[in-house]
C-alpha cells in the first residue's frame, strides 16, 4: 500500500516539473523605434523639444526599455542630452 501512495506522489511532482517558467514567448509585440522611422526628427543637441520628451521630471535620461528606442539612437540621444546640459539648453 505504501509503495502505491509514494508512486502517485512522484507522478504528481514529475508532471509539475515539466512546466517551465522559461518557455519561449509566443507573442512578441515589439514596437519599432520612433526615431528610426522614415520622416523621424533628427537627434541633435539643439532640438530641445525632442530631448525633453526623453528626460524625466528629475532630469534623468529615460531608459530605452521605457521609450522603445534602439540602442544606437539611445546612445545618440544620451550624448545630445549631455551636450545640451553642458550648454545650459536644458
Amino acid at each position: 500500500m505504501k509503495n502505491k501512495k509514494n508512486n502517485s506522489k512522484r507522478n504528481k511532482t514529475s508532471n509539475f516539473s515539466k512546466l517551465s517558467i522559461f518557455q519561449p514567448n509566443k507573442y512578441k509585440f515589439r514596437k519599432t523605434c520612433p526615431l528610426s522611422l522614415k520622416g523621424a526628427p533628427v537627434v541633435d543637441y539643439k532640438n530641445i523639444k525632442l530631448l525633453k520628451r526623453y528626460v524625466s521630471e528629475n532630469g534623468k535620461i529615460l531608459p530605452s526599455r521605457i521609450t522603445n528606442i534602439s540602442q544606437k539612437k539611445q546612445r545618440e540621444l544620451s550624448i545630445s542630452i549631455k551636450r545640451a546640459r553642458n550648454l545650459a539648453l536644458i
